[in-house]
């Protein structure tokens, strides 16, 4: 079971895979390893900040680069669970970037532009939306509506038991 939770300075942090860790948090985080979104000098190896390839016993990790690698989201696998984080501000995506994800099952993102976020939706289709709310802010309705789903409620945790949908989408609001 992984359960994703939403930060109280922001970003998300997840527990029950192979490893514990927190993506793009503005805050020191209690994880095995931490996930930033901008590239940073003199780091150690439990904090990854750069574009590549990493692999953490089990969590299976690529880290995508835009605007010449210094915004990164990453795209991960554990226990067979294909996930997507990308990294806040939400920034647009061309076609070989989507490529780079290859097959998603969870699409975890910043809710931050309809337009962008209608784009990635649609372009990497996943069985799951994980939206994340702008800091000190909430998901508004127009992000929810272009995801497929209206009046959800937002949710603090979510906790993945079992198989993915396996019809239909899934929106999780995080607020």
């Amino acid at each position: 079971m992984l359960t994703f939770s939403l930060l109280p300075k922001g970003g998300i942090q997840v527990m029950g895979g192979s490893k514990s860790f927190t993506i793009f948090a503005n805050e020191e985080a209690k994880t095995d390893v931490t996930f930033l979104q901008a590239p940073e000098e003199g780091i150690d190896k439990e904090n990854v900040s750069w574009p590549g390839e990493y692999d953490f016993k089990g969590l299976s990790v690529k880290g995508i680069g835009q605007q010449e690698g210094q915004h990164v989201s990453y795209r991960m696998e554990d226990n067979g669970v294909k996930m997507a984080f990308i990294a806040p501000p939400l920034k647009e995506w061309s076609e070989e970037e989507i490529g780079s994800l290859g097959d998603i099952d969870i699409l975890v993102l910043p809710a931050e532009d309809v337009k962008k976020v209608q784009k990635l939706v649609e372009k990497v289709d996943p069985r799951m939306i994980m939206l994340v709310p702008p800091a000190g802010k909430k998901v508004e309705n127009d992000i929810i509506k272009a995801c497929g789903a209206e009046d959800k409620e937002t949710v603090k945790e979510y906790k993945l038991k079992g198989a993915l949908p396996s019809e239909g989408r899934e929106v999780v609001v995080f607020g």
